[in-house]
């Protein structure tokens, strides 16, 4: 693989100025990012927004992240690396301004999409960048550690509406400050950054899609789960009487257990291979939908929310970590991109299907859906443990 200002990714010889400029400009965009899922659907919610339309709203996102992923590949070999990753922190700054200035749901909608299509050449360059360096003995807990701190942007994300407020533009002004600052460390540090690898055949993310069928599966799990969350706990919440305070802790609990537990998944697949952590991560999740329900209104959805969050969550870490045993050169930038287009499908049709769900069958529409995602996940890993 080629690199600048790198050493190899065979090699026990960590970059970790470079290593440290991804994470940080990663984790100030999920800070943005994680604000804005719930703060819009407080805003929703007040205006007596339907569930399914809040839905139908929070998947213009990651409909941006499936139309955008196709032409990453092509983007970051023209315009550069870093340049792609400036130029798209400034465009998220600017639509997030417009949200912010135009509240109404029809104007969103366009809106969120670019949101999402700004946002996704970011993750996918800063990943490939990260899986390129790392190297491959201390893959798992490199990419835990990536993916705990990322997860901590989340969380700040909606903590912050616990000191904001969801009402004018205060909060608006924190993800756009946070866009900005991204924009910036990037520009700042852009000479330390490896290139892109460039060895193989370019590969498109279509094809991609047949090398490695399972892992994109568990990618659309974990966004669907994900964005199920972050886009509809709040309704769920509020049908139980729970007051936004408290929901938009749990929500923080939620991807606070996300950035906590993935260090230790990722360790705990160097010992046991992340095959196997990654079934028992669906597993969990499936657990935790069952009690989900039993005991929301009981301290016990405290550790259960944390846990939650951490082996949802914990799909894309053993993903991330497979990619990076697997893959190299042009497919794995292809394979990143591909992540990325399997994490918008799963985002722009979890959040519909589950809102649609809880129209028609109330408030537990929410555990059912995320139930019946992690039910066809363990089918899939069940069935391919079967034929290997």
């Amino acid at each position: 693989m080629t690199a600048a200002n790198t050493t190899s990714p065979h090699e026990d010889r960590i970059p970790w100025a470079a290593m440290a400029a991804i994470i940080a400009t990663v984790t100030v965009f999920a800070v943005a990012q994680g604000l804005t899922y719930p703060l819009l659907s407080f805003i929703l919610e007040r205006q007596g927004v339907t569930s399914g339309m809040i839905g139908l709203s929070a998947a213009m996102t990651p409909l941006g992240f499936i139309l955008s992923a196709p032409v990453i590949p092509a983007l970051s070999r023209r315009v550069g690396a870093a340049r792609l990753a400036i130029l798209c922190s400034i465009l998220a700054a600017l639509t997030l301004t417009v949200i912010a200035w135009r509240q109404q749901i029809w104007a969103w909608m366009p809106l969120r999409f670019l949101l999402g299509f700004f946002a996704n050449p970011l993750y996918v360059v800063s990943e490939t960048w990260l899986i390129s360096i790392t190297p491959a003995p201390r893959r798992g807990r490199i990419m835990g550690l990536y993916s705990s701190i990322v997860s901590g942007g989340f969380a700040v994300g909606p903590l912050s509406l616990g000191l904001a407020g969801t009402e004018g533009w205060p909060p608006f002004m924190i993800g756009v400050t946070a866009f900005l600052v991204c924009g910036l460390i990037v520009l700042a540090v852009a000479r330390r950054l490896p290139e892109m690898p460039g060895e193989g055949q370019p590969m498109s993310v279509g094809g991609f899609f047949a090398l490695a069928p399972l892992l994109l599966s568990a990618i659309f799990t974990a966004a669907a789960f994900e964005q199920i969350l972050l886009s509809l706990f709040a309704v769920y919440g509020a049908a139980l009487g729970s007051a936004e305070g408290r929901i938009a802790s749990l929500i923080t609990c939620f991807v606070a257990g996300n950035a906590v537990l993935q260090v230790l998944l990722g360790r705990a697949a160097e010992w046991f291979g992340s095959a196997r952590i990654m079934s028992y991560c669906v597993l969990a999740c499936l657990t935790g939908c069952l009690l989900l329900a039993p005991t929301f209104t009981t301290w016990l959805i405290w550790p259960l929310v944390f846990v939650w969050g951490g082996v949802s969550f914990g799909l894309y870490t053993m993903s991330l970590i497979q990619l990076g045993e697997r893959f190299t050169g042009q497919t794995l930038i292809a394979g990143n991109a591909a992540f990325a287009f399997a994490w918008g499908v799963g985002g722009m049709a979890g959040s519909p299907a589950a809102g649609l769900a809880m129209q028609l069958v109330g408030h537990h529409g929410l555990p059912l859906s995320l139930g019946l995602l992690s039910s066809v996940l363990a089918m899939f890993l069940t069935a391919a443990k079967m034929r290997g």
